[in-house]
């Protein structure tokens, strides 16, 4: 009992630690996963949305110390309970996600390992049977250094990942785990291979019955299932099977509802300038963006700005900010994935991402 006590102990702490430092390396990402779980449609808590980053630096932080107080012995009850309490949550969590579709991906790896939501609550499962076990055998849980160590070893890692916090937030992520990391091509991202598994899809008709909105399948309507006095509302796709999702998708470049993104992908050297909602963005940042649009235009650039914002945004902050670039459409989701600073700066040549800045390191930007 004694050594699965360890062999559990080991386990835990050590996939408690990997995955808040991947959560750790992108706490941005993290808390748009959080701000998914906040929204009306899933657990309707919007009182929280304007904490999320906090909530998500926070949780993390304390994810990996629980790890490596787990794995050193530091207060085993307070850490095995504390660890109890956090996976119960993370288990329901996952199941509510799993079972009514609504985050398809928990974050709980961040972008490194992507998990379904079924595998994500299975993954949990396993965790809440090994801290479970670990709760009840908690007596041989025992220190591995005398208390001065064990003191030192907490400050040392609470001190790293506060360090690390501020530094992603005032940069970017340290390792990129996203589909537009430094180096992808977008166009070669967003090819499906001819072989490829492709989706299924059933059809689903909603028709009124005595006041109530109904579901009927294909089938039911084949076979004259719907009440004759059924009015019909709304036809809707339901996914049956995922097929192969390449990873880039709703990449795009609208502006006044034209398409340029085959352009602009072929544009040997283009900046963009990612705010994904304007009236979020850092004053500071967008600051800086006109001298570097300049700058890059003597460099022989075409500079544009993305976002998701509406033309009144738009105009408000290209007016405060006396900016003369274009402003071009792109789904916010997506911005949000290509960068995590709000504004920042990515130079294409065309389609390959060759750098990627924060606008605080907006002087770094390497324009030859």
């Amino acid at each position: 009992m004694k050594l699965l006590t360890h062999l559990a102990r080991f386990f835990v702490g050590t996939l408690f630690i990997i995955s808040g430092l991947i959560k750790l390396n992108d706490p941005v990402g993290f808390s748009f996963k959080l701000e998914e779980y906040f929204s009306e449609g899933v657990l309707n808590f919007p009182s929280l949305l304007p904490y999320a980053l906090f909530i998500a630096v926070v949780v993390v932080i304390f994810e990996v110390v629980l790890g490596i107080m787990l794995l050193i012995g530091f207060k085993t009850k307070f850490t095995v309970w504390s660890l109890f309490l956090m996976i119960v949550f993370f288990t329901f969590l996952t199941f509510y996600s799993a079972y009514f579709n609504k985050v398809t991906d928990c974050g709980c790896f961040g972008d490194a390992i992507k998990l379904t939501p079924w595998e994500s609550f299975t993954k949990d499962v396993i965790l809440f049977i090994l801290i479970l076990f670990l709760l009840l055998n908690q007596k041989y849980i025992q220190p591995l250094f005398g208390k001065l160590g064990q003191n030192g070893i907490l400050f040392a890692s609470y001190t790293a990942c506060l360090f690390l916090a501020y530094y992603v937030l005032m940069h970017l992520p340290i390792i990129d785990f996203r589909a537009y990391a430094v180096g992808t091509n977008i166009q070669k991202g967003m090819e499906i291979p001819a072989d490829a598994v492709m989706s299924e899809y059933e059809m689903i008709f909603i028709y009124k019955v005595n006041g109530v909105d109904t579901e009927f399948s294909q089938a039911d309507v084949m076979a004259n299932k719907v009440p004759e006095t059924a009015e019909f509302v709304d036809r809707k796709d339901k996914l049956i099977k995922q097929g192969y999702v390449p990873p880039i998708h709703d990449f795009t470049i609208e502006l006044d509802g034209n398409d340029y993104t085959e352009a602009m992908l072929n544009e040997p050297k283009l900046v963009l300038l990612i705010s994904y909602n304007l009236d979020k963005a850092e004053s500071k940042g967008l600051a800086l963006l006109e001298d570097f649009h300049q700058q890059a235009l003597k460099k022989g650039y075409k500079v544009i700005g993305m976002t998701a914002s509406d033309e009144e945004t738009i105009q408000a902050v290209k007016d405060q900010h006396k900016i003369t670039f274009d402003y071009y459409f792109c789904d916010a989701t997506t911005l949000k994935t290509i960068e995590r600073a709000n504004p920042s700066i990515v130079i294409l040549n065309q389609g390959t991402i060759v750098d990627k800045k924060h606008f605080n390191d907006i002087d770094e930007v390497s324009l030859k």
